[in-house]
C-alpha cells in the first residue's frame, strides 16, 4: 500500500540519496504532486488529509510525493520553494504548476483534474546571450 500511497520520498540528509529520491519524481512514468511541507508546519498538517484522499482517488494516475524541507532544504530551494505548502505538480520530469498555501479540497482536487486534463505545455525557458 505505501507503494501506491503518499510517500515520504526523501528522509535522509545525504545528497547521494536525495539525487536518487528526487529522480523517482523526475522520471516517474506517471504525473506527480509533490507536497513541499515541514512537521512544524500548520498548514501542512491541514492538508494531508487532501493530499491522502487524492492519492487514493488518483491511484496509478497521479503520484503523491512528500519533501520535508527541514530535511531536504536543497530540493525546496531548486525549484524555489519559499513557502509551505508548496504543492509541485510535475508531468515528464517538468514542474507544470505550483498551489501554495492550504486549500480546500474541492479546490485542490479541481487543480489537480485541471492539470491531469490539460496537454503537457513546454517549459518556458530563457535564453542568454
Amino acid at each position: 500500500q505505501a507503494e501506491d500511497g503518499i510517500r515520504e520520498l526523501v528522509r535522509s540528509r545525504g545528497l547521494g540519496d536525495v539525487y536518487k529520491r528526487q529522480e523517482q519524481v523526475l522520471n516517474s512514468s506517471i504525473p506527480v504532486l509533490v507536497d513541499f511541507w515541514a512537521p512544524w508546519c500548520s498548514p501542512c498538517r491541514m492538508i494531508a488529509p487532501s493530499l491522502e484522499k487524492l492519492a487514493a482517488e488518483y491511484d496509478g494516475k497521479l503520484r503523491v510525493a512528500k519533501i520535508n524541507t527541514d530535511e531536504n532544504p536543497v530540493w525546496a530551494g531548486q525549484y524555489g520553494v519559499q513557502s509551505i505548502p508548496t504543492l509541485l505538480l510535475v508531468r515528464d520530469g517538468e514542474p507544470q504548476d505550483a498551489i501554495i498555501g492550504a486549500v480546500p479540497y474541492p479546490y485542490l482536487k479541481q487543480r489537480v483534474e485541471d492539470f491531469l486534463s490539460a496537454k503537457p505545455q513546454p517549459v518556458a525557458t530563457v535564453e542568454t546571450a
